[in-house]
């Protein structure tokens, strides 16, 4: 860090730490009164055409960031048109939740933690809290518009991708119910393909691609007959609209779209390639963005859909993940949120000061997280207006702070978060979640 003559930082540091402490709108999770003032703000100075407005955590299992989303939803539900949430989990598991919250299927959440979430998110508490309390809503009649329950994540894990059984069974069932003929035609060709789901599903094939059955003949013929399943839907759509609906064709259309990239998905683990992660990596992502596209289109008329991930995939620039010595690097969901949507896309990304039960300490002189957590708190939103304004001198010497070895999913922020994200929210500190798999 530059400084003058007796100790105090150059006035273009000054500029930042000035800038910081005039924009902060401080708030406590303990004082909705405050919370929602912030959110006032925030929402204010977006644009009026916003459809997707993204909340980033700065790591998975940061318990205040988690209620603070919960927070968050209920009050944009409440006051700013907003009709779903869209969370990293599953895709296709997203409709059994869905089904709860609407009111129908399972009458306890115990029966859809495991199957409706992915990454054993449903154990969360506050994720439990999230769910119920859209039940509730939905539940009392005075609220006209009900509350739709999604998650966008690709179906897979870091640890490989699902088989892609669930989601083809969901559009053979769609073309059965309305052709059957065609519909068992193209059963009896893709389920003796299909094979078992433990084999897809192989935790050893992410980091070995000898491991992977993605480019077995069997995996290859299955992408090409999905292609025709594909093509034969595409093709019919004023049929096959006609004798169902726009709503029910549009899903089975992007659920067989979300087919076709897990087969690719699939066949780049098969490969040995030397960028082979960052594809999968990017491949994922792409999805991620494609699923949210897709939410946004079904919500359009009926409300406003906020969205809830890691900081890393809803930001706007590139990302970077390390793998023990490996850095790899790819386009987030954000980026492709951002050419698709424009202003249309609003994201908020999310830090933390300290987290003893995440291993994270005290950030480090001049770092952005030591420069943000300095105004009053113990929250706070702080516009960075993309970093307009401030001197690329400054802004490129940020130090970024040191990660957590315990909780390899915390991500510091750096001088590139200026320009990811529209606004900061800023905690003190986090527990662990409640529910959350012990760390190491």
């Amino acid at each position: 860090m530059s400084k003058q003559p007796g100790g105090a930082p150059a006035p273009s540091e000054r500029e930042l730490d000035d800038w910081i402490a005039n924009e902060a709108i401080p708030f406590s999770i303990d004082s909705p009164a405050t919370f929602n003032v912030g959110v006032a703000k925030v929402v204010a100075s977006f644009v009026d055409s916003v459809e997707l407005l993204g909340f980033g955590e700065a790591l998975h299992g940061g318990e205040d960031i988690l209620l603070l989303r919960n927070q968050l939803f209920q009050r944009l539900v409440e006051a700013h048109g907003y009709s779903a949430i869209a969370i990293e989990s599953s895709f296709p598991r997203g409709r059994v939740v869905n089904q709860f919250v609407s009111g129908r299927g399972p009458a306890s959440y115990d029966v859809v933690q495991d199957t409706g979430f992915s990454h054993s998110f449903g154990k969360f508490e506050a994720n439990r809290e999230l769910i119920e309390w859209m039940r509730q809503y939905n539940a009392n009649p005075a609220h006209r518009v009900k509350l739709q329950f999604y998650g966008f994540d690709s179906p897979t894990e870091m640890s490989g991708g699902e088989s892609p059984k669930q989601v083809l069974h969901f559009v053979l069932d769609y073309l059965t119910s309305i052709d059957t003929a065609s519909g068992q035609k193209h059963r009896k060709c893709i389920d003796p393909l299909l094979g078992q789901d433990s084999a897809w599903e192989n935790p050893a094939a992410m980091m070995d691609p000898n491991k992977s059955i993605g480019l077995s003949p069997a995996a290859s013929a299955l992408r090409i007959e999905t292609e025709d399943l594909f093509t034969e839907l595409w093709a019919r759509r004023p049929e096959l609209v006609a004798m169902s609906d726009e709503s029910r064709y549009l899903e089975a259309m992007h659920y067989a779209s979300v087919a076709r990239q897990l087969l690719n998905y699939h066949a780049t683990m098969a490969r040995t390639l030397g960028d082979r992660i960052v594809q999968l990596l990017g491949i994922r992502d792409a999805m991620m963005a494609d699923n949210l596209a897709y939410v946004v289109s079904r919500e359009r008329g009926r409300g406003k859909v906020f969205v809830f991930a890691h900081n890393s995939h809803l930001q706007r620039g590139k990302t970077q993940m390390q793998l023990g010595p490996d850095v790899y690097t790819w386009w987030p969901a954000g980026s492709h949120l951002t050419e698709m949507f424009g202003l249309r896309y609003a994201v908020i990304g999310s830090a933390v000061g300290v987290s003893d039960a995440n291993d994270i300490g005290q950030p480090e002189a001049g770092s952005l997280e030591a420069r943000l957590i300095a105004t009053p708190g113990p929250g706070r939103f702080i516009p960075t207006h993309k970093g307009q304004g401030l001197p690329d001198s400054v802004i490129a010497t940020l130090p970024t702070r040191l990660g957590s070895i315990k909780n390899p999913t915390y991500f510091p922020l750096n001088p590139q978060s200026l320009t990811d994200f529209d606004w900061f929210l800023i905690l003190d500190s986090t527990p662990y979640c409640r529910g959350g798999p012990p760390l190491p």
